[in-house]
């Protein structure tokens, strides 16, 4: 894959206040990539100069080969930005709305009306093309935020937190079309406090804190930084002495720690897809019936407390 967008030392301070301090990182043409960190960490600030609504104080960004800072409407063809805050006309109507932000870009006549209707139907809004915003759910207007943010078929779009603030469900729909957008090309900087949403998202995460950028890279690899491992947990049956099973196990080279509870075996290993053939075929010697095992990958929660000290949602 090639970079569409490099960030490269990225500096933004307001009078004494410094809220982004040396921020680097790439994103993949293709890929979502997830800035994750906790309220006030300096995602929405560094969106903001890479989308060029703020100037760096230091550094630049370049988006698909264009300075942010010397070629800022170029970047503008480029991007979509879909911001934390709603920003549509209540009195408009869905369809209204989407007009009047096409012709913002340059849109017009029948190309614009053709892309404004396929925009609703992505976001799944048709049948409410005709509705004025104020009478829609948070959701939903979470979704024309999103449908204004493609209107001109960008090929970066930037999703600044889309979904605080609504109920579970609607959070459910964006999620997935954030995915279904990903997968018909579209690549996707999402910024989130959310840890399950970038692990569900994400193709590599940025773990951004006090406008610093700690740790970047792809789940895995941000859990065997911090020394993170996979658990590999063995149901077994009524019949077996697990205490003993346990300790056999844990003689295996790709075994880090072997633990033993009711009814099953808790295994820690560097990573589950190497260590499970060994497993198996020790249990086999050894005659155990297993029932089930399930493997649990470590989250991005503990690789932010182990980064930082602090719960992501402090």
């Amino acid at each position: 894959m090639s970079v569409i967008l490099e960030a490269q030392q990225l500096v933004k301070k307001f009078k004494d206040f410094t809220a982004v301090k040396g921020v680097s990182f790439e994103i993949q043409a293709g890929e979502i990539f997830s800035l994750l960190g906790p309220n006030g960490a300096g995602k929405t600030t560094t969106i903001s100069m890479l989308s060029t609504l703020l100037v760096p104080t230091n550094g630049d960004a370049r988006i698909d080969g264009h300075s942010v800072t010397r070629d800022p409407m170029a970047v503008r063809r480029l991007i979509g930005v879909v911001p934390q805050e709603i920003a549509l006309y209540d009195d408009l109507s869905a369809s209204e709305n989407l007009l009047f932000f096409g012709r913002m870009h340059g849109m017009s006549g029948e190309v614009l009306k053709k892309r404004a209707a396929a925009v609703l139907e992505q976001v799944g809004l048709t049948d409410r093309a005709k509705s004025r915003v104020k009478t829609f759910s948070g959701g939903m207007k979470r979704r024309l935020n999103i449908g204004v943010g493609l209107l001109h078929s960008p090929r970066l779009v930037f999703m600044d937190e889309p979904t605080v603030g609504i109920d579970p469900q609607s959070r459910r729909n964006i999620l997935d079309a954030v995915k279904e957008l990903n997968q018909q090309g579209l690549t996707v900087l999402y910024t989130t406090h959310y840890m399950e949403e970038a692990q569900e998202l994400s193709d590599r995460v940025g773990i951004i804190d006090h406008g610093e950028l700690i740790a970047c890279g792809t789940q895995k690899e941000l859990t065997q930084l911090v020394g993170e491992h996979e658990t590999l947990r063995l149901h077994l049956g009524d019949d077996i002495a697990v205490d003993d099973l346990a300790r056999d196990l844990a003689e295996l080279p790709q075994v880090l720690k072997a633990s033993a509870a009711d009814h099953e075996v808790v295994l820690m290993v560097p990573e589950a897809e190497e260590a499970l053939p060994g497993v198996i075929a020790r249990t086999n010697q050894l005659d155990v019936k297993i029932r089930s095992i399930d493997i649990e990958e470590p989250n991005l929660e503990a690789v932010f407390l182990h980064l930082t000290g602090r719960a992501l949602r402090d």
